[in-house]
């Protein structure tokens, strides 16, 4: 199984910031609607990540011990004037950089503020790089753009993502999270196209406890089959489950279940 590590994650932030640039460029059309994000416009989408990016960057490079507000970062709600494509750019770029810097300049094991219960920069890598992957879709969306993630970083967010899942049902009170313990139901996750060595499938199981999970072939419920990406994005709520060349085998209310109940992670 391919493992990214602390240094592949720094390395994706800084080719995924500047694979959304591709989308801010002279002409494109910032007021454009988020169809995965129907409240925001292209340039709301923009100005989310690189604001995300700053805070994190501070997070990291202050080695915070607890969370800071917005006000504290610098440049966090980026260019004064909206629709100026060159600005809003810049500011994407500078705010890519601000990140990279500030995660090459710490271990992955550095003791850093999360929301997680991993608390470290490598939580903090690893979590602005698949923000990237999902965010790059939604701009590519908007834009009109075909989209492309690199297959280890597409299977990456999958694993994050059942870990995140798993952190939030420790809340006994969460709706979402108890109607997800269901003693044992199963998905099953199942990229075709993943190339040697990825493992890109996983055996998910609704246990009463928590989530938990393998990467593994195995019979399920309800089992999501197709090329890599696409099983991501669908995954992630960023297309319909079988949209395009993806599959759904088996129990299709237990998989629209589980994207339902995980829209707050």
């Amino acid at each position: 199984m391919i493992t990214l590590s602390h240094e592949d994650h720094i390395a994706n932030v800084g080719r995924q910031v500047e694979q959304l640039r591709s989308v801010v460029v002279p002409g494109a059309d910032l007021a454009a609607g988020v169809p995965t994000c129907p409240d925001w416009t292209l340039e709301d989408l923009v100005r989310h990540v690189g604001g995300a990016l700053r805070w994190a960057a501070l997070l990291v490079a202050r080695r915070a011990t607890a969370d800071l507000p917005d006000e504290e970062v610098p440049g966090f709600d980026g260019p004064e004037a909206r629709g100026d494509a060159a600005a809003l750019d810049a500011w994407l770029a500078e705010s890519g950089r601000l990140l990279v810097e500030a995660l090459s300049g710490a271990a992955p094991d550095t003791p850093v503020w999360s929301w997680y219960e991993e608390r470290t920069a490598g939580f903090w890598a690893r979590r602005m790089s698949n923000e990237l992957a999902v965010h790059r879709a939604d701009a590519a969306f908007a834009a009109g753009q075909p989209y492309e993630v690199a297959p280890e970083v597409a299977a990456d967010t999958i694993e994050e993502w059942l870990g995140i899942v798993r952190f939030a049902q420790r809340d006994p009170d969460d709706a979402d999270g108890v109607a997800l313990r269901l003693g044992g139901r199963t998905l099953h996750l199942h990229a075709t196209d993943a190339p040697a060595g990825l493992d890109a499938e996983w055996l998910v199981e609704l246990a009463d406890e928590s989530v938990r999970w393998s990467r593994r072939h195995g019979r399920a419920d309800v089992a999501l089959r197709g090329p890599l990406t696409e099983v991501m994005l669908a995954f992630q709520r960023r297309t319909a489950p079988d949209a395009g060349s993806l599959e759904v085998l088996g129990d299709r209310a237990l998989l629209d279940l589980w994207l339902s109940r995980t829209r707050w992670a």
